[in-house]
């Protein structure tokens, strides 16, 4: 999650970095965590026009979510570069490296695609994984945030145009850009996969403006990749969790979360862990190689009962009646969702990593 930062606050994402290179550092952990996950990972192959540094580039690399997709891609192998906007630094800044990878740290803004393209020069892939959040907004996430979420993908993708390396671009979205719209006026499909969009027009009414403004910039940056060429994927996932993962990303917790008590009666209100969505983001770049891209829908868990969502309402300190609502016998849920896509293609990853073993 990135957002306006203050400086104490750019300073603590920073040195949450720090620590999370040294911890990475270790390549005994790697067991560790390929167990943790199920299944065992594998470093890519590297290209013979590359040289030994895989290179790729993660925005907001010092958030939530970005820390595990860094996490991610050491384990995997690849030299990875992070962005950060501060002007009062210059230059780049190598902050940890292991026998896995190296990092670094290149200012660069969001909304100059000259300094996005210098930064992403060099790159064979860029994952961004910045949205935008105000911190005085009553839900973290006011409708002003979309407008400068859309920009910001526009620009990420038209700088990856600008660059002879970068040959694709991983945008996380949100489940939210699927699921919303109003049944009431017409028969739709009661699965809801990776070809459901959200209706617009719809989330305005109901003042979502998270899930418009994730909506709109992953159709911005669908429309900006088709007129550039670019190769893109965007996954859209669940409500994201993990360790204190309501301390660790607040705002866009309780911004995603609006409208919950609709989600949990349609069957539609689905977590995912931040390391299975890092795991999965570097999976369909990986796949992208081949045949893997388009949209992704990820999450791991669906709450469906009264006591799971009581309990995702404790761990995020708000009342249960806000998800569960006044719903009292069960009552099936009239939607179902499904993540077949990028099931089908992680399972592939998983028997391409045991033939290879």
């Amino acid at each position: 999650m990135g957002f306006i930062p203050t400086e104490e606050s750019r300073r603590q994402e920073i040195e949450e970095f720090k620590r999370m290179v040294v911890a990475c550092a270790g390549l005994s952990r790697r067991k560790d965590e390929e167990e943790q996950l199920g299944f065992h990972l594998r470093s890519p192959e590297i290209d013979d026009d590359v040289g030994e540094e895989k290179i790729v580039c993660v925005t907001s690399g010092v958030s939530f979510l970005g820390l595990a997709v860094v996490n991610r891609l050491l384990v995997r192998g690849y030299a990875v570069r992070i962005l950060v906007d501060n002007q009062g630094e210059e230059g780049r800044r190598r902050l940890g490296s292991n026998n896995n990878g190296v990092v670094e740290a290149v200012v660069a803004s969001l909304f100059q695609v000259e300094t996005l393209a210098e930064a992403f020069n060099g790159c064979r892939g860029v994952f961004h994984t910045a949205a935008f959040a105000d911190p005085a907004g009553l839900s973290g996430y006011t409708k002003s945030m979309g407008e400068i979420e859309v920009k910001a993908a526009e620009n990420v993708v038209e700088a990856c145009s600008r660059t002879s390396s970068v040959r694709s671009c991983v945008l996380t979205s949100s489940l939210l850009a699927c699921i919303w719209r109003d049944s009431t006026l017409q028969d739709y499909p009661c699965v809801i996969n990776h070809e459901s969009w959200s209706e617009e027009t719809f989330c305005r009414d109901k003042r979502l403006w998270y899930a418009l403004g994730k909506l709109r910039a992953e159709k911005a940056a669908w429309r900006i990749a088709k007129e550039k060429g670019v190769k893109l994927a965007t996954i859209c996932p669940g409500l994201i969790t993990g360790p204190e993962f309501f301390d660790r990303n607040p705002t866009s917790t309780v911004a995603y979360l609006k409208g919950a008590q609709e989600m949990f009666a349609d069957g539609l209100l689905a977590t995912v862990d931040v390391m299975k969505l890092a795991e999965a983001q570097a999976c369909v770049f990986e796949g992208m190689k081949k045949t893997a891209g388009g949209r992704y829908i990820c999450y791991d868990n669906v709450i469906e009962s009264e006591e799971t969502a009581e309990k995702l309402a404790e761990e995020v300190g708000m009342s249960a009646e806000r998800i569960c609502g006044n719903r009292g016998a069960y009552i099936p849920a009239p939607f179902q969702l499904s993540n077949r896509k990028l099931s089908n293609l992680m399972s592939r990853t998983l028997r391409s990593c045991y033939n290879q073993r």
